[in-house]
């Protein structure tokens, strides 16, 4: 058996993009630092819009297809070697938006029983024993369906792999501090005139804005802001990159986060504020 690397992270995300846009600094630096980063993506988002008209012709299985060529070149960007599609390529299928018919199709992420994807992932973890676990929180961030259930099921096999004796040091839900958020919207606005953009986004927009007082953990990816940007631009057919700022299909632009936060929410942690994902944690475990 390979040996393993002394620090080994894994993140569990809906779509393609979610992970460049909510760590894609992150991810590359602890991959130039030598960890073991692991993605685990639940679809392959057949349900996304697409922004560039020349590839409107996409849909479904297609824009899958499409999408995981745009994760692969994203994941080069940021250093990252080893993704996968949970259970596999087509698996699980995007749900599309909360309330929509959508929702109810069989084959969708939203319909998956949580504990056999949460199977699924255990097999993951076994492999690759990772100390840290990135997701979102149980709103998935904004609500979406896919989110939500990326949720459930990362939190599941968490709990399924310390039952084999297998458990993860420490788990983090992505997260924004108002307070930064408030200041690159300010910043957003005075600049605005001059993107290619027509409107500014929200607060709102932002998935996982809280209270300054809820983020544990922030880490400063500054030296990988242009990873991360061409890990976004990677995504073409729903990420629009005009640094510092992007704006998905709706045309709203919103701040490119470097520094990128978490909420600590399983684990132990020995200062305020924490600035790495494996404080605490003995490499050797």
């Amino acid at each position: 058996m390979t040996e393993l690397p002394a620090r080994r992270l894994l993140l569990v995300h809906a779509h393609p993009d979610d992970e460049s846009i909510n760590n894609g600094a992150t991810m590359a630096k602890y991959a130039a630092e030598g960890a073991h980063v692991t993605l685990v993506t639940c679809t392959l988002g057949e349900r996304g819009e697409v922004i560039p008209p020349e590839l409107a012709h996409l849909a479904g299985t297609a824009l899958g297809e499409y999408r995981l060529r745009e994760l692969t070149a994203a994941m080069s960007e940021l250093g990252v070697e080893d993704f996968r599609l949970l259970g596999g390529v087509g698996r699980y299928r995007d749900s599309g938006m909360m309330g929509l018919a959508d929702n109810d199709d069989a084959a969708c992420f939203w319909q998956a029983d949580v504990d056999e994807a949460a199977a699924r992932l255990v097999e993951v973890i076994r492999e690759v024993r990772p100390q840290v676990l990135i997701t979102y929180d149980p709103d998935g961030g904004y609500g979406h369906p896919d989110h939500i259930q990326a949720h459930r099921v990362a939190q599941r096999a968490a709990e399924l792999a310390a039952a084999e004796g297998l458990p993860i040091a420490k788990i983090y839900w992505n997260r924004v501090p108002r307070t930064v958020a408030e200041k690159a919207f300010a910043g957003l606005q005075e600049d605005l005139s001059g993107l290619p953009f027509p409107r500014a986004a929200t607060l709102d927009d932002v998935p996982g804005v809280v209270d300054d007082e809820r983020v544990t953990t922030e880490i400063d990816g500054t030296a990988y802001a242009a990873a991360k940007a061409a890990a976004m631009r990677a995504h073409v057919t729903q990420i629009d990159v005009a640094e510092p700022y992007f704006a998905l299909s709706n045309e709203l632009a919103q701040p490119v986060f470097t520094t990128e936060y978490y909420e600590l929410v399983r684990g132990e942690r020995d200062r305020a504020r924490e600035t790495d994902l494996f404080a605490g944690i003995e490499e050797a475990s």
